[in-house]
């Protein structure tokens, strides 16, 4: 009866996986087809679609305007996360659980809500929306979601860690460096991961913010609604394969970051 319930298990498990990753195959099949409407199965099967996405400068432009925009959020966001994690997770003040309050908010505004209200906001300022006014809606609602990430790691760190380094004569940037930063690697990096991949997939923020500038959702959104074609479901899937590759290339840095650290300690020991 165990085994039953495992294979049981097994096939839940596997059930899931293809229901999450099916709508991801049936844009990669989409890529395929010869014919401007979306059917399946497709009668001419073809990569024409690849060709002319690869060959258009409008996919470069894309994908640059909407890694900018990820990679200026993950910065800003790990940044600033960190500095107002430490000021609720880590010191106890008149003030602190209201600070807390105002910082998760935005996560609970609809982001459509927030987008128009951002609209309105850089109107009153005389602020040409860009993908430089995105990158701080972006920011808005990602930045108390990275905080949250990064105080999950400080309500377990024990300060005293640092007392004792700086009794065993390591300065402020030593004890940073070799003691707070290591240990809060993991949160650092989850949040900025999740960081990355809200604001690179973001829709409902971007429409309302970029102006004349398009983000990668953007254009996909557009095309799907007034003029698809197989070329869009090619760039689909070159922005997947994208985000994966790079992810891919976080993980191999921190294995060569953590084992060169390994080999450091070995050889000094």
């Amino acid at each position: 009866m165990t085994r039953v319930w495992k294979y049981v298990g097994a096939a839940w498990l596997m059930l899931v996986v293809v229901l999450l990753y099916l709508p991801i195959l049936s844009v990669g099949l989409a890529s395929l087809a010869n014919t401007r409407y979306m059917r399946f199965p497709h009668r001419d099967w073809s990569i024409g679609a690849y060709t002319d996405a690869l060959s258009q400068h409008e996919t470069l432009v894309l994908h640059l305007t909407s890694l900018k925009v990820a990679l200026l959020v993950t910065v800003f966001s790990v940044v600033l996360a960190t500095l107002g994690a430490m000021a609720f997770a880590r010191y106890d003040w008149r003030g602190r659980s209201v600070f807390q309050k105002v910082v998760v908010l935005p996560i609970f505004f609809p982001q459509p809500v927030l987008g128009l209200a951002l609209l309105l906001f850089f109107s009153a300022l005389g602020l040409t929306p860009t993908w430089k006014t995105a990158v701080f809606a972006h920011m808005v609602w990602i930045l108390p979601i990275v905080t949250l990430v990064v105080s999950i790691r400080l309500f377990g760190y024990d300060p005293a860690q640092e007392d004792a380094a700086r009794d065993l004569g390591a300065s402020r940037w030593q004890v940073l460096r070799e003691v707070t930063l290591p240990y809060l690697s993991p949160g650092l990096i989850s949040g900025g991961l999740f960081a990355f991949l809200l604001s690179w997939s973001n829709l409902p923020l971007s429409i309302f913010t970029t102006g004349a500038d398009t983000t990668l959702p953007e254009w996909l959104f557009s095309r799907v609604a007034t003029n698809y074609a197989p070329v869009v479901s090619a760039i689909a899937v070159i922005a997947t394969l994208a985000s994966v590759l790079l992810g891919l290339a976080v993980v191999l840095a921190l294995r060569l970051i953590k084992a060169g650290d390994k080999t450091g300690a070995a050889e000094h020991g």
